[in-house]
């Protein structure tokens, strides 16, 4: 039961943090998505290796936007959780690019050499979210 409050109050945390960061410059029809990696044990610094040094940048080729990263600053979750937010244009192109991500040769590549030693994640939650009208995005 505490991991659940412990994630609802992380999920809370990064999203008014990547609200924040938005800044009120974008266009409120876009939709964010909120994903929280579930890492398997030992596997964080590759994970934080493998997004920083290549996810990212073909996100950006599939047209999705990081807003940020979040590593919770408390154990356990500190050890096995990765937050981030995506910017999408709508809910449609964020399922448009997820499939063109998944299938990009390069993605496909640097997934396969990550895990070489098994995968880096356990599962993934995520969330596609909209702003409310009283968001510091509107």
């Amino acid at each position: 039961m505490k991991t659940y409050y412990v994630l609802s109050f992380l999920c809370g945390a990064a999203v008014m943090l990547g609200f924040s960061a938005l800044g009120g410059s974008n266009s409120p029809h876009h939709v964010y998505e909120l994903r929280l990696y579930h890492v398997n044990k030992g596997k964080m610094e590759a994970l934080k290796a493998r997004f920083g040094n290549h996810t990212d940048a073909i996100f950006k080729r599939h047209n999705m936007k990081s807003v940020g990263y979040w590593s919770p600053e408390d154990a356990p979750d500190s050890q096995n959780l990765l937050i981030y937010i995506l910017e999408h244009p709508s809910r449609q192109e964020a399922e448009k690019n997820w499939a063109a991500f998944q299938a990009d040769p390069e993605w496909k590549k640097v997934k396969a050499e990550s895990e070489a030693n098994g995968p880096l994640v356990d599962h993934i939650d995520h969330y596609f979210m909209d702003p409310t009208s009283f968001s510091a995005l509107n």
